[in-house]
């Protein structure tokens, strides 16, 4: 059977016929085969990575498939609130791998002191889609850089709303999100690692088995299940960051809030 034809580069509308087309092509792939495609069918083509373990695999990948100008430029949203030892292999990356990473953090904020009083303390515990939201400015890079696609480090292994995970998805914005390694399971991810001397986060040596901000990422305990436990302790419900949530419903709580605070006559948003 002949390969499918598509446009160079890919081009709006993406009608669920036209996506689930892409798509039995793609589950065909090999992650790296996925990546080959992304780079010659995908339009404005950046990946957004928190330099989780499977992003570092698809930044590996991509080394080796072409020079550091034609990679996929990086996106790291900081939220102001990451582990040291996650900007520490930022920095380890960029020079492994001759990139720059463009780094974006919440508007008008330049540390935590600067969030917080803008939007108060401890956003995270009391509204959960605004605190990610207004941490992670993914529209803002987006419209900066002209995103049009982006890879992701996303596998249906990780599960929640990830189970059921295509190889290419169209967002309520109409982004483009790739998961190169969405049939990958967590043990050939590892492998992967070793076996080509990745970097990664000196916290997965301390017992963490899944990073992101410090206030609401615990190390696994004994007898906690999935690849992801620790990630947003005490939020059993949560299983998805602000990037891969429905950016317009997040941004209109954003509004009623800052609505709600300015009526009250309040100086910051909580």
């Amino acid at each position: 059977m002949s390969e499918p034809t598509f446009e160079k580069p890919l081009q709006p509308p993406f009608s669920a016929e036209k996506l689930a087309t892409v798509n039995v092509h793609l589950r065909s792939l090999e992650p790296q085969q996925i990546l080959a495609w992304a780079l010659e069918y995908l339009p404005g083509l950046y990946q957004t990575t928190a330099f989780g373990l499977t992003g570092l695999v698809a930044i590996d990948m991509l080394s080796k498939l072409v020079e550091p100008d034609s990679r996929p430029p990086l996106i790291f949203i900081d939220t102001l609130y990451h582990f040291r030892e996650t900007h520490e292999l930022i920095s380890e990356v960029e020079e492994w791998y001759g990139v720059k990473v463009h780094v974006f953090k919440p508007e008008d904020c330049k540390t935590v002191e600067d969030f917080e009083k803008k939007w108060g303390e401890r956003l995270w515990e009391q509204y959960e889609d605004i605190y990610d939201y207004v941490v992670e400015p993914g529209r803002r890079a987006y419209e900066q850089l002209k995103v049009q696609s982006v890879i992701t480090g996303r596998r249906a292994s990780q599960g929640g709303e990830r189970a059921s995970l295509q190889p290419l998805e169209v967002d309520s914005t109409g982004l483009l999100k790739l998961n190169p390694l969405f049939a990958w399971p967590f043990a050939q991810v590892e492998q992967y690692i070793k076996e080509n001397n990745v970097p990664r986060n000196k916290l997965l040596d301390q017992g963490y088995r899944s990073v992101g901000d410090w206030h609401s990422t615990l190390k696994s305990g004994e007898g906690d299940a999935g690849e992801r436990a620790g990630r947003w302790a005490g939020k059993e419900n949560k299983t998805e960051c602000g990037l891969h949530k429905d950016y317009f419903d997040m941004q209109r709580k954003a509004g009623q809030l800052e609505a709600t605070t300015l009526e009250a006559g309040d100086s910051t948003c909580v």
